[in-house]
């Protein structure tokens, strides 16, 4: 394999159990056993590309080790929001999704301000808004980049034969300029799909990357919530409903065990496609290498996910939690983490190594995931983040969810949603 080319890691994730986010009923603090060894944890959602790095550090740091536990994305959140309230429970280190991370910020004084012990000096290493999006507006930086989920659009090169589409990356971007051309094509597909292939796994997951590109998101740059009132936000609402009425959608549920299925059963030919999809992709579609492959996304640009790393103010080893995030967020380990991983840094000065913007895939068929995922960052509009964005986006997916159940239609499942956000902006 040349150096070009990578296989993605599987990905790791303990949907739903409660007890990895809570540490298995142990304390989550950082400890210090017989022999003087200060063991870090850290509560982290899923797959951050991060186990490969921690012998390396524990090599170059012999009085550390390094725990790592996972859990769900929504009770990750739900429980460090918790421990945060009672004053204890916390891991050392605690990741932050962006849809959580103003929730967060507006707690300062829960985690550690990183501008004591270094941050001011670092500042430039991410892309200006990542790094604004986790100050306090006290001007406290409770957490360091990780990734972006700058947007490409993931397709299955073979269902596409198939449906007699063009197959060639470049060609297949070309059929979706825009996401009503996107609709379009998958009008096309669906009068020619193969038996049991939707043309994308769910609603709500094209909805996360419709609204990703909007300028104007759920909230206001006053933190108003605008849901109800931003046309783009009933825009995008519609246009996914009514290809969901086309039969367009798998009804997949993201991150579901039944959407973990769909990979492997080819129940879907395409896929909104943030660069932390592709472990996704790659762990539940094993035997389809080579069929994936990567085009643009409708619309050009976006940004779906990405995540922080906090230290609580909660660790009993906060000074060596700092120096473990100022580690893993560093471009050298964020280089590896996407040369090995797929998962897009934030880091700016990755992107013009030529072992990032040279970087192909075997898996989906050479595709230049180096290039794509690259111009797709820089190109990026950042979407201000309100207190409740990540809370306001389940919402969403469970309105949308209820439609392509058959237990709502599109008008009832929009006025209980805005009524569940009402009371979650509360």
């Amino acid at each position: 394999m040349s150096a070009g080319r990578i296989r993605l890691a599987a990905g790791v994730l303990a949907a739903g159990m409660l007890a990895a986010g809570c540490g298995g009923g142990s304390p989550s603090t950082g400890s210090t056993p017989a022999g003087g060894k200060i063991t870090l944890t850290l509560n982290l959602f899923g797959n951050m590309g991060f186990k490969e790095l921690y012998a390396k550090y524990e090599a170059a740091h012999p009085n550390i080790k390094i725990v790592e536990r996972t859990s769900a994305y929504n009770d990750h959140h739900r429980n460090l929001a918790a421990h945060l309230a009672t004053g204890s429970g916390t891991a050392d280190i605690e990741a932050i999704d962006t849809g959580f991370v103003a929730q967060f910020r507006n707690q300062p004084q829960h985690f550690a301000d990183l501008r004591q012990h270094g941050a001011d000096q670092l500042k430039d290493r991410w892309l200006p808004w990542k790094w604004e999006a986790s100050l306090a507006k006290s001007g406290a930086q409770i957490g360091y980049g990780t990734d972006v989920g700058g947007l490409a659009m993931c397709y299955r090169r073979d269902l596409f034969k198939k449906a007699g589409l063009p197959t060639d990356r470049d060609e297949v971007g070309k059929l979706w300029p825009d996401w009503t051309s996107y609709f379009e094509t998958g009008k096309r597909y669906t009068a020619k799909k193969p038996e049991g292939a939707a043309f994308f796994d769910g609603g709500p997951q094209v909805f996360n990357a419709m609204i990703g590109q909007a300028e104007t998101g759920y909230y206001d740059t006053q933190d108003n919530v605008v849901v109800a009132t931003n046309p783009a936000v009933r825009s995008a609402y519609d246009e996914v409903l009514k290809a969901v009425a086309d039969g367009q959608s798998a009804k997949l549920v993201g991150s579901s065990p039944a959407w973990n299925t769909g990979f492997a059963k080819s129940q879907f030919a395409t896929i909104a496609c943030p660069a932390w999809m592709l472990a996704k992709i790659q762990d539940q579609g094993k035997d389809f290498a080579g069929q994936w492959d990567v085009a643009a996304i409708p619309g050009g640009g976006g940004n779906w996910g990405g995540s922080y790393l906090t230290v609580p103010a909660q660790s009993k080893h906060l000074k060596e939690a700092v120096e473990l995030i100022t580690w893993l967020t560093a471009p050298e380990q964020q280089i590896e983490v996407f040369t090995k991983h797929g998962i897009l840094p934030s880091t700016v000065a990755t992107y013009d190594k030529p072992e990032v913007t040279g970087l192909k895939h075997e898996f989906f068929n050479d595709a230049p995931i180096g290039q794509i995922f690259t111009t797709a960052a820089r190109n990026l509009k950042p979407q201000y983040q309100g207190p409740r964005a990540g809370d306001i986006q389940t919402a969403i997916r469970d309105s949308i969810n209820r439609v392509e159940e058959g237990k709502q239609d599109g008008a009832e499942a929009w006025t209980q949603m805005l009524g569940d956000v009402e009371r979650i902006s509360k």
